[in-house]
């Protein structure tokens, strides 16, 4: 008898703990994931009528529902903030700080792991943790750190030739290999043939490590800028100097050399430059 009312204590228990642990955010979040899917399956749709995306009915489409996607990011973001915030007392926030690092801000991160939060010694917290230190290495208002490497002409250079002397300059660290960086480098050349002639200046900092497909992807991505890399893949000096975890990435720098804002991606690089030059 006195195992059977040990059996029912332990379920009893395991009830409670079951209840007082669910997630009241669940359902929003489903919510946006089917939303998410939603314009995914609207954009195969355009890919599979249109795969070049030539016709210009599709581009219009493309850009209303990539529109639609940024919008619904910012707001399960808005959402993940408010978890963040309003339960500082329990372990709620650890699964959607681990699952939405990389698109939270850095400000945003530092405040999510806050040490005096309960939840702060959690192991699943370990990468994020490692994240938020890379950001110290180039967070907004710390002077930049130099770099020597080699040119694609196999010359060797200074980040230091290019900033501090009197433009903003975008350090953008990429790879031939990497997908995304590819798909970024049209909104960093827009920048650059917008802004360049008022003294806006582009660096690339490359993770590659075979010189002939980064030499290659220069030339095949139009990138009419300065490049240096030593070939070391994530072993490159860049990566331990600007605590670079994932690419692409970049630092944005000020004419004198201070970092002021680090991994502007897409149409928020435009913004931001519309800001220091004016339309």
């Amino acid at each position: 008898m006195k195992k059977l009312f040990t059996i029912v204590f332990m379920v009893i228990t395991m009830t409670i703990q079951a209840q007082n642990h669910i997630d009241p955010y669940q359902p929003l979040m489903e919510a946006f994931d089917a939303q998410g899917e939603k314009i995914m399956k609207e954009f195969k749709a355009i890919q599979e009528k249109d795969p070049n995306g030539e016709l210009p009915e599709s581009k219009a489409m493309a850009k209303i529902l990539s529109d639609r996607l940024d919008s619904l990011g910012e707001e399960q973001l808005k959402l993940i903030r408010e978890i963040i915030r309003d339960n500082r007392d329990n372990d709620l926030p650890v699964k959607y700080i681990k699952e939405a690092m990389y698109q939270l801000s850095y400000e945003d991160l530092k405040t999510a792991l806050d040490p005096k939060a309960s939840y702060y010694y959690h192991p699943d917290l370990e990468i994020p943790k490692k994240l938020l230190a890379g950001y110290e290495k180039r967070k907004p208002g710390i002077q930049f750190h130099d770099l020597e490497m080699n040119s694609p002409n196999d010359e060797t250079v200074k980040l230091s030739q290019w900033v501090g002397k009197g433009n903003y300059v975008l350090v953008d660290f990429w790879a031939s290999w990497c997908g995304p960086c590819r798909r970024e480098m049209p909104f960093v050349i827009d920048a650059y043939e917008q802004y360049h002639a008022k003294g806006f200046d582009v660096v690339g900092v490359s993770f590659d490590q075979k010189k002939s497909s980064w030499v290659a992807a220069i030339q095949q991505l139009g990138m009419r800028w300065p490049q240096m890399s030593d070939l070391k893949g994530w072993q490159c000096t860049a990566a331990g100097l600007y605590g670079i975890s994932s690419i692409p990435s970049n630092v944005l720098v000020d004419p004198n050399g201070k970092i002021i804002a680090m991994d502007l991606r897409g149409e928020r690089l435009i913004n931001k430059l519309k800001e220091i030059y004016g339309e």
